[in-house]
């Protein structure tokens, strides 16, 4: 995957990957530390993306864990990332919950708020505005940074649409699904309605995945509408 259509990117130092433009790291050591390397060596700036301990299901499938769990979890795998991180002389630029766990913290205030208790101190992690990730990081004084998605469909009520196994993207539609929420802060659901997307002024990111098919041209795609907005905007 060229470094070159990437900003920031989520080292996978448990079982998923993430974020704005993003990719995906195997849990190997020698291939996480690799692509820090990489990462460096491409000024692209790296961040955590843990995930529930569900290696075969790829961190997708729910798995009830103590708060304590929750926190040690993620403090576990961040950290793994954390020791590359700093033999390069890097910092961990923010931390994205990956997969089901993501959606649990957006459902559930103790899990958002569990999890972001593994986070270091004054490192952003990135979410789902309007939701309990919001809130949790915002009771714990946490940088908050909304996400938007390039290659995810949205529910009525604004919610992520999961899917265990991604699908293909045209490409026409990733560029209108990405301007239509840069643009509006609103999106299609998958019942055809509009809905809102509650970013207010926080910083946005947008996250693209590597499993789904045509990857790299939805990534390139994201690339080129996300800078257009930025250039309209004077950013």
């Amino acid at each position: 995957m060229p470094m070159w259509h990437v900003d920031s990117m989520p080292g996978e130092c448990g079982k998923g990957i993430i974020s704005l433009l993003s990719l995906r790291t195997r849990r190997d050591p020698l291939i996480m530390m690799e692509t820090v390397k990489r990462c460096k060596e491409h000024n692209v700036k790296v961040g955590a993306h843990p995930g529930l301990p569900d290696i075969q299901g790829f961190g997708r499938r729910e798995i009830k864990l103590s708060p304590e769990e929750l926190e040690a979890n993620t403090r576990y795998q961040v950290g793994a990332l954390k020791g590359f991180l700093d033999h390069e002389g890097l910092s961990l630029h923010h931390v994205k919950p990956h997969g089901i766990l993501y959606g649990m913290m957006c459902h559930d205030y103790e899990v958002a708020k569990a999890v972001m208790l593994g986070i270091p101190k004054g490192v952003p992690v990135f979410g789902l505005a309007g939701t309990n990730m919001e809130k949790a990081a915002n009771d714990l004084d946490i940088p908050f940074w909304a996400e938007m998605y390039g290659d995810v469909k949205y529910s009525p009520d604004a919610m992520l649409v999961i899917d265990r196994k991604k699908k293909a993207w045209d490409l026409e539609d990733v560029r209108k699904h990405v301007t239509q929420q840069l643009e509006t802060q609103s999106v299609v659901a998958t019942d055809g309605s509009t809905v809102q997307l509650p970013v207010k002024d926080y910083p946005i990111s947008v996250c693209c995945h590597s499993d789904s098919p045509g990857c790299v041209g939805i990534i390139k795609t994201t690339r080129e509408v996300v800078d257009k907005f930025n250039k309209d905007h004077g950013r």
